[in-house]
């Protein structure tokens, strides 16, 4: 560790005592954008024999409990590296070299695991139900399966998990460890869309290391130090998968595939169903291609959303749609010139022939009746083929019919057959 990274631990170190508690706040908001103190306090956390390690953990447990949300998730940041270094410590068997790290560590399970009245948290989450469309999937497309799990939801079968009340822990031991751990980094996955790129990459690099120290892999990853290997949980990789599917979408593809790969591998070597199966999910929902994601901005987790659109679509087949398809099909070419209204009577053409008695002499009146039995004809085409006047067009055809019926009965009525 540099000197000058030394300094601006120190500096960081005094600052915070002699602050106010109204200028806290302010403080908080600034902090996160020093990022040399950062790097220098990763360092400091990385040497369990530097003498900056404990007033570090002291001053971070401090941020934990002063109640500033800022203040909080400043010291969440540096979980993962914290827990890192407890486990390689712990493996090493040099307990006592990591005392301060034990120390901040239950001092956050501690608070985490009850309210701000002191009383006992019980979380919980209720398993969402197929049956009903969320951003990961749509019913339609899981088929019979849908029908099944709506049955369930209207009997109120929906399933909740309860995490706790945890106990509270006054030492780690080899009984309690990761169930301590697992649930700290619960609480680190809580808040991940506000932990910076640097955490990240600290996870996705913690998670490696633990899932191959001691196996043959370590020596393809060319990780040195820890060569023993460090026991896991089921619930503790799980959890850490939650956090490497994070990181893939936000800006830390390399790093987090790289530990997905390492975390299936020592799920198969440990044969733990629950790490594989959500290892196995996340790997077939993951692209062909890496994900180009800014590293800035508002952090979140990618996913295809099938667009919102009407359930009737505007081509749907309707009876109207029908009714309009059917006289386009005996539909004539439009002559601009004559248009017919609505309403106007007209009189069909009637052909004549062959009746006995008639005598078409009357040559004007049969010329008359010609010329307006064309023009209907040609009004009851116009009229039937446009679909806007479709529902006026039956009732004008029958008015229509009636008359070419009076035209036949007065034509062959011998009353009206003029000689």
């Amino acid at each position: 560790m540099f000197t000058s990274e030394k300094g601006v631990v120190e500096e960081w170190l005094s600052e915070f005592k002699t602050l106010p508690e109204t200028s806290l706040p302010n403080y908080a908001t600034n902090l996160k954008d020093k990022s040399s103190l950062v790097s220098s306090l990763y360092k400091v956390i990385q040497e369990p024999q530097s003498e900056l390690l404990e007033p570090v953990c002291h001053q971070l447990f401090e941020f934990y409990r002063s109640g500033e949300e800022q203040l909080l998730r400043f010291t969440l940041q540096f979980l993962p590296e914290l827990i890192w270094c407890y486990l390689a410590v712990s493996a090493s068997r040099n307990v006592h070299s990591s005392g301060c790290i034990e120390a901040l560590l239950l001092g956050v399970y501690n608070l985490e695991i009850v309210d701000k009245q002191g009383h006992s948290k019980v979380l919980s989450f209720t398993i969402p139900s197929l049956s009903k469309p969320s951003v990961y999937h749509e019913p339609s497309s899981i088929g019979s399966m849908a029908l099944t799990e709506s049955a369930l939801s209207q009997h109120g079968l929906s399933k909740v998990v309860y995490s706790g009340p945890h106990p509270q822990r006054e030492m780690l031991t080899a009984q309690n460890r990761f169930e301590v751990l697992t649930f700290l980094l619960l609480c680190y996955n809580a808040a991940l869309t506000y932990m910076p790129s640097v955490s990240l990459q600290s996870l996705c690099q913690i998670c490696s290391r633990i899932c191959v120290c001691g196996y043959p892999r370590q020596h393809v990853r060319k990780y040195k130090g820890v060569s023993s290997r460090i026991p896991v949980s089921s619930g503790f990789m799980v959890q850490m998968l939650t956090g490497i599917y994070f990181a893939l979408y936000n800006g830390e593809w390399d790093l987090a595939q790289k530990a997905l790969d390492d975390i299936t591998y020592r799920a198969q070597l440990e044969l733990y169903p629950e790490p594989l199966l959500v290892a196995n999910a996340i790997k077939a929902s993951l692209p062909h291609g890496a994900m180009k994601s800014s590293k800035e901005g508002t952090r979140c987790i990618q996913v295809e959303i099938t667009p919102t659109s009407s359930r009737i679509s505007r081509n749907a087949v309707t009876s109207m749609s029908i009714r309009g398809h059917r006289w386009k099909r005996h539909e004539q070419p439009d002559n601009n010139n004559d248009t017919t209204e609505l309403g106007i009577l007209v009189i069909p053409e009637i052909s004549v022939t062959n009746v006995s008695g008639e005598r078409t002499g009357n040559g004007e009146k049969g010329r008359t009746l010609g010329e307006i039995d064309a023009q209907h004809m040609q009004g009851v085409q116009e009229t039937a083929t446009d679909p806007r006047t479709e529902s006026k067009g039956l009732p004008e055809i029958r008015r229509q019919k009636s008359v070419r019926k009076m035209m036949e009965d007065g034509i062959n009525s011998p009353g009206r057959v003029q000689f």
